[in-house]
C-alpha cells in the first residue's frame, strides 16, 4: 500500500496532541511531558504515514464497530437528556455568553450558559472542575465538564456526564485515515453515564495505539487511558454559576474565541443531527410509539 510520508516536527505534535481542541488542561505539565516524550520516547525525526496498513485497517474497522454500538446502545433516560442538551446548545446565542476570564476561556462561557438553561429546565446540572497531580508517566492536569444528577424513584442518584468538546480529547498526531473516520464518528457532545464513557475511552485508546503503531510512534502519555479517565473521575468541584468577581462585563461579541467556539460546536452538532436523521428515517407510527416509550420509561427526573 502506498504511504504518504512527511517529516515529523515538535510543533505539529503539540498542535494535534494538545492544542487541537478546547480541553482545559495544565499546559505547563503537558509541555514538559511533550519535551520528554520527543527526546526519550520517539527519537528526533522520522517518517509518518496517513494511509492504513492492511492489518491496521482490519483492527480499526473492528474498533469502529464497537464505537457505533456504544453510540447507539443508549438507555432511554440518557437519550432524553441528550435530546434536551442538543436543543439547548443550538438555542444559545452569542449574546448569551459572557467572558469569564482574560485570554482563552476553553469553552467555560458555553458550559455555564448550558448549565443555566438546564437548571431553568429543572435539571440538577453543574459545571464540574477537576484537577489532579501527575503520577509516574501520567501528567497532571485539569479539566472542566458538566454533570447532571439523575434521580431514581428510590431516591438514589447517578451522575450523567456532558462534555461539549468530546472529540478533542482523542486527537493524535499523524492519524491514519481510518482513525480519523472513527474520530469523526464519535458524538460531537458526549451525554451519558461514566460507565459508557469508559467504554468509549478504552476503544479510543486502543484505536490511537493502533494508528500510532502504523507510523512507528508510541502512545503519548496524555492519550493514555489513565490520563483520560482522570479528566472525569478525579475529585471535582460542582459550580452552578461562575464567580462574579472574575466575570468581565464585556459581552461575547467582543470575545472572538467564544464566538468561534460556539459557531463550530453548533455547526458540528447540526451536521451530526442531520446525518443521524438521514441514516435512521422514522415514519409517523414509529415517531408516535417513540414518544409513548419516552414518556413511559424515562427515569430522568428534573428537580
Amino acid at each position: 500500500m502506498e504511504l504518504l510520508c512527511a517529516t515529523r516536527t515538535t510543533g505539529d505534535l503539540w498542535a494535534r496532541g494538545i492544542g487541537g481542541g478546547f480541553s482545559h488542561e495544565s499546559e505547563h505539565d503537558l509541555a514538559l511531558m511533550v519535551s520528554d516524550f520527543l527526546e526519550n520516547g520517539s527519537g528526533g525525526t522520522d517518517s509518518r504515514c496517513s494511509s492504513d496498513s492492511d492489518s491496521g485497517f482490519s483492527d480499526l474497522a473492528h474498533l469502529a464497530d464497537k464505537i457505533s454500538f456504544y453510540k447507539h446502545s443508549v438507555p432511554r433516560y440518557e437519550m432524553d437528556l441528550m435530546s434536551v442538551v442538543n436543543s439547548l446548545i443550538l438555542s444559545i446565542k452569542e449574546t448569551d455568553l459572557h467572558v469569564l476570564k482574560s485570554g482563552q476561556c476553553n469553552g467555560s462561557c458555553i458550559r455555564f450558559s448550558l448549565v443555566k438553561l438546564l437548571r431553568l429546565s429543572g435539571y440538577d446540572a453543574a459545571v464540574c472542575s477537576t484537577r489532579w497531580q501527575g503520577s509516574g508517566k501520567v501528567p497532571g492536569g485539569d479539566h472542566e465538564y458538566i454533570d447532571v444528577l439523575n434521580y431514581s424513584s428510590t431516591g438514589s442518584s447517578e451522575r450523567l456526564i456532558i462534555d461539549i468538546d468530546f472529540r478533542s480529547h482523542f486527537e493524535i498526531a499523524r492519524a491514519v485515515d481510518s482513525y480519523d473516520r472513527i474520530l469523526k464518528s464519535l458524538p460531537v457532545v458526549y451525554v451519558g453515564s461514566l460507565v459508557r464513557l469508559k467504554q468509549f475511552l478504552q476503544v479510543m485508546v486502543e484505536a490511537a495505539r493502533s494508528s500510532l503503531n502504523q507510523n512507528s510512534m508510541p502512545l503519548p502519555p496524555w492519550r493514555s487511558l489513565a490520563y483520560l479517565q482522570a479528566k472525569w473521575q478525579s475529585p471535582n468541584q460542582r459550580l452552578f454559576e461562575p464567580d462574579e468577581q472574575n466575570i468581565n462585563c464585556t459581552c461575547s461579541f467582543d470575545h472572538k474565541q467564544c464566538r468561534g467556539h460556539l459557531k463550530r460546536l453548533q455547526s458540528s452538532l447540526h451536521s451530526e443531527i442531520e446525518s443521524e436523521r438521514f441514516l435512521k428515517p422514522i415514519n409517523s407510527d414509529n415517531k408516535r410509539r417513540l414518544k409513548i416509550e419516552r414518556h413511559r420509561h424515562s427515569l430522568l427526573r428534573p428537580l
